[in-house]
Parts: structure tokens; C-alpha cells; sequence
């Protein structure tokens, strides 16, 4: 399942009514390290049917970037019943970011 892109009109009906958890990855496309761990989320999403991922691009969604005081990209978050219950800050290696995640 491809990682879709979330914004600040859809980001509480994708992400916080999902009923299944949900992996957030705040980035920016000038971030290089946003960019090196775009691939590892692809690749993890294809394998995970039980976890929806998807993306929110921090330049041109600040409101939801703001109201997760999101000040480092990328930052992973995994959100559960509309609430962040793990989170990953950096490009970390896929198993890293996998047990970070709960994954």
C-alpha cells in the first residue's frame, strides 16, 4: 500500500478517526534526510496491511506541524485512537525506526 499524502484539511479524518494505527512521517522536500527515509516507509508500508502510513509535507501543512510541535524533520510519529503513542526523530536505520514504531 503506497504512503499517502496527508494535509491539514484531511489530517483528522485520515489520521486521527483511522481505526487502525497510523504512521505520520512530517517532512519537507528539501530535507536530504526526509528524502533518505522516504524509501525505508515505502518498503515498510508494502509489508504492513494491520498499519496505514502516510506523509505531511511541514511546509505546506504548518497548522498540523504546529499543533504536534514538530521541530525536527523528519519526525515519525505513530498515532493510535487520534493520539501519538511512539515517536522517531531522524533518518534511523530501518530497524531502528521499525522497534522505535512498534513495528
Amino acid at each position: 500500500m503506497a504512503v499517502a499524502d496527508v494535509t491539514d484539511a484531511n489530517f483528522e479524518s485520515e489520521v486521527l478517526q483511522s481505526d487502525k494505527p497510523v504512521i505520520v512521517d512530517f517532512w519537507a522536500p528539501w530535507c536530504v534526510p526526509c528524502r533518505r527515509i522516504s524509501p525505508i516507509l515505502d518498503e515498510m508500508s508494502e509489508s504492513r496491511e494491520d498499519v496505514r502510513f502516510v506523509k505531511v509535507n511541514v511546509d505546506d501543512n504548518p497548522q498540523t506541524a504546529m499543533s504536534y510541535s514538530i521541530t525536527s524533520i523528519p519526525t515519525i510519529s505513530r498515532f493510535e485512537g487520534g493520539q501519538i503513542q511512539k515517536q522517531a526523530v531522524g533518518a534511523l536505520p530501518k530497524n531502528q525506526l521499525a522497534a522505535q514504531l512498534g513495528l
